[in-house]
């Protein structure tokens, strides 16, 4: 009987083998079969959406692209309105309308293969769009603009009379009327915001538009570029680059919007229009592979703003194996965001409303998630609830029912979180530099792990954990966090005199004694290379350890030796032990609202009360 039951069974496994073979040609779907055919530079917009239909006919579908360069107009690309965390204001963008390149929509079980071929961008497009799918996975796809919408120059001499540039190939420009005028296809460039670069270095820092707009610009080859003014008190130096850009975030990378188990692996973007890759109130989230990298030394920046954004995410997001390299602002961010109560109508119903001006218009809050409450300038969390129906009664405003009263002590004007949508987050083997903000923003109550990375002279804290309720309104506080393995190298040089390499940051205006924003947050066997003291600030964190990390003196950027090493405001239970300082200064410890004698530290270590 055994015997036959192994035969029965290894026959029913040969039968599983064979119908799989035989399914898989079925569910395998060609680019090429729609006319999407790679180096034709010809659109391929409306074939694409063809095929994309003819995915959403199959139970588990395989797209499919033969190797080359693929064009995407926006000509006959789908205009959704969306509503999207952290981009533009009312006043900065009344119609949030998004122009799709690649758009997937309520569709499950897709994979795109794009053999390494290169999608191109032109004019303003959000790349893609994964809205309500689930079970998609991106890969092997590189995607860049025809024209970025960043230009950039590399200063050839300077002078305080004149500063000469040389345009790089990729941005396109005229002067007239002794003017320089930035365009690209469909648009012009109308307001600027400009970054210069060390290429060398990997050094960049803000800079400043207004020179080159009083100057007077005479074209002097084809692609050089005389500035007549006034550069005496300009920062730069030949070899420099700037970069300049319309703020406006008026398109997105991409958008993953209320969908699950989304993977992109081996996905590099060259370069990315306004935000970058927003996911919102998605769930199970990866990226392998990833990179924001310019594609060639003639360009340095790759990103417009944040590269990967996420807002209001659960389940866990990974971020592994990659490279973020170029961008005018944070590489990674998650976060979840508070909204204020601006009305108590009942006991159980409230009025609420968004905070932030680039951040409104979406659901923020559904039937059976739980939230919250927090008094802002405490940042003091005081009950939660169960939301047991939810209204988007404005782009502004949300009224929300719960299952209970809420906590008498809720008054007009404290906040709201929903805690149900928080996800962990899991930063691994990756590599930030050439930015001049931060690597990593994070605020989230689950569980943290940022380890085995690069953080190369990124400009600001290369690692922040804020939380806020009355600025940028991005929750929460963290309860589990792992920073280990990872090397900084003379970052935060943007952020001097408080140049920490990781900040723990929350804004609670007003200290609440035996109340901390944050907690569990474990520093070990990292290596910190630094032109001066600054390696930690914390405050309010109940349980925080520096242990076994090794910090080396670097003679590369001027510094301050008589700064401190450590700020620890209002913590409790702090251990800083067992770690090696090759530096030419006593670190220096300074304690804020905080009994020193709770404190297990380095016997070297001078601390300093306040």
């Amino acid at each position: 009987m055994s015997n036959l039951k192994c035969l029965l069974c290894s026959l029913c496994a040969m039968l599983f083998v064979v119908v799989s073979y035989a399914a898989a040609p079925t569910d395998t779907i060609y680019a090429k079969d729609f006319g999407i055919t790679p180096n034709a530079f010809e659109d391929v917009v409306p074939a694409m959406q063809k095929a994309i239909a003819a995915c959403k006919q199959k139970e588990k579908a395989v797209l499919v692209f033969q190797e080359g360069r693929y064009d995407f107009w926006p000509t006959h690309a789908t205009v959704k309105e969306y509503y999207i965390s952290n981009t533009s204001s009312q006043e900065e963008l009344s119609q949030k309308k998004y122009v799709i390149g690649l758009l997937l929509e309520q569709l499950n079980n897709l994979v795109i293969d794009g053999n390494n071929s290169l999608f191109v961008f032109h004019g303003k497009m959000t790349c893609f769009v994964f809205d309500h799918c689930r079970n998609i996975s991106l890969k092997n796809v590189r995607m860049d603009f025809e024209r970025p919408t960043m230009s950039e120059f590399a200063i050839k001499e300077i002078q305080p009379d004149h500063l000469l540039a040389a345009v790089s190939p990729a941005s396109t420009f005229t002067v007239r009327d002794k003017k320089i005028y930035w365009y690209g296809e469909g648009w012009g460039m109308k307001n600027y915001h400009a970054i210069i670069s060390n290429p060398s270095t990997g050094i960049n820092r803000y800079s400043s538009w207004t020179p080159f707009q009083q100057s007077e610009a005479v074209q002097t080859g084809p692609r050089e570029v005389r500035f007549n003014g006034d550069f005496s008190k300009f920062k730069g130096n030949a070899g420099d680059v700037i970069s300049v850009r319309d703020p406006i975030r008026d398109q997105v990378g991409g958008w993953i919007n209320h969908s699950g188990n989304i993977q992109l692996e081996n996905v590099s973007m060259y370069y990315m229009h306004g935000l970058g890759i927003v996911s919102q109130f998605s769930e199970n989230i990866s990226f392998r592979h990833f990179s924001t990298v310019p594609p060639d030394s003639s360009r340095q920046m790759s990103c417009f703003a944040d590269a990967l954004h996420f807002s209001g995410c659960k389940g866990s997001i990974v971020i592994e194996d990659s490279h973020f390299k170029g961008l005018h602002d944070d590489p990674i961010n998650v976060h979840g965001t508070h909204l204020k109560i601006v009305e108590k109508k009942s006991p159980t119903d409230i009025l609420v409303a968004f905070m932030h001006p680039q951040s409104y218009g979406f659901e923020a809050f559904f039937p059976g998630d739980t939230v919250s409450l927090v008094h802002p300038k405490t940042l003091e969390y005081f009950g939660e609830n169960v939301v047991a129906s939810a209204s988007l009664v404005s782009p502004n405003e949300m009224i929300l029912h719960f299952n209970k009263a809420l906590p008498e002590q809720t008054t007009v004007g404290d906040c709201l979180e929903n805690i149900t949508w928080t996800a962990s987050l899991t930063v691994r083997n990756s590599v930030f530099e050439s930015v001049h903000t931060r690597g990593i923003l994070v605020t989230t109550r689950k569980k943290v792990v940022i380890e085995d990375n690069l953080f190369y002279r990124t400009g600001m804290h290369a690692i922040l954990i804020a939380n806020d309720a009355l600025g940028w309104y991005e929750s929460g506080p963290v309860q589990d966090v792992l920073i280990r393995n990872n090397r900084f190298e003379e970052c935060a040089y943007n952020s001097a005199p408080g140049n920490f390499a990781i900040a723990i940051a929350p804004e609670n205006h007003e200290l609440k004694k035996g109340y901390f924003v944050h907690r569990n947050i474990r520093i070990e066997n990292n290596q910190f290379k630094v032109y001066d003291p600054p390696v930690l600030t914390a405050k309010s964190v109940n349980g925080l350890t520096f242990t076994n990390n090794k910090i080396v003196q670097t003679h590369v950027l001027p510094g301050d030796t008589t700064k401190v090493s450590f700020v620890i405001d209002a913590c409790k239970q702090v251990r800083l032990q067992n770690n090696t300082f090759e530096t030419d200064w006593k670190p220096k410890l300074l304690m804020m609202h905080a009994d020193k004698n709770g404190l297990k530290a380095e016997s070297d270590i001078y601390v300093v009360t306040q």
